[in-house]
């Protein structure tokens, strides 16, 4: 064979290996159109996915309004059933005493009180205080012919006048303090 021929050949052989690789590509989807295939199914299989996402989310929107119109149903209910409250007057009741007990104070008698009759008072400071001595004068706060004051435990209930019986002192009793002045002290 003559080189030309060889050449010729070769072209040949060449050609018919072309067609063969090229019919072959048609016939086998190439890289290209598997990545595209992919990309086709990735596509309807996410939109398939957001399809169920959608779903989802409208059914558990549908039943939390289907909560709330049961809610307040439910409230709606209740308040027609509730009533104003009417409450029975005690007022009457309470200022009356009560049948058969009496008011028995007897357990209180025998407790033990101070009693003071308090001519005046005065402040000294101490200076003055450590320089008295037998026959020193103090002088107070009230004056000649004033009532005397009575405490109770430290409380004001009366006023009196100096009086002596049998070589003692006393008092005579001249004004009790009402029970509302008393009340008002202990303010």
């Amino acid at each position: 064979m003559s080189p030309n021929n060889k050449e010729e050949n070769d072209q040949d052989k060449l050609a018919e290996e072309w067609a063969k690789a090229l019919e072959e590509q048609e016939d086998e989807p190439s890289a290209d159109q598997e990545k595209e295939t992919a990309q086709q199914q990735e596509d309807e299989s996410s939109e398939m996915s957001q399809d169920d996402l959608a779903d989802e989310w409208a059914k558990a929107l549908a039943s939390e309004e289907e909560e709330s119109f049961k809610d307040e149903q439910k409230q709606k209910s209740l308040s027609s059933q509730s009533k104003e409250a009417q409450f029975k007057d005690l007022t009457e009741d309470a200022k009356k005493k009560p049948e058969g007990t009496k008011r028995d104070l007897d357990f209180i008698l025998d407790i033990p009180l101070t009693v003071t009759a308090q001519l005046g008072g005065t402040q000294l400071l101490i200076n003055e205080l450590l320089q008295l001595g037998q026959g020193s004068v103090i002088e107070l706060n009230k004056l000649a012919g004033e009532p005397m004051e009575v405490l109770v435990n430290g409380k004001l209930v009366a006023r009196g006048e100096a009086v002596v019986i049998n070589e003692k002192f006393g008092i005579r009793l001249t004004d009790i303090i009402s029970p509302v002045e008393r009340i008002k002290q202990l303010g």
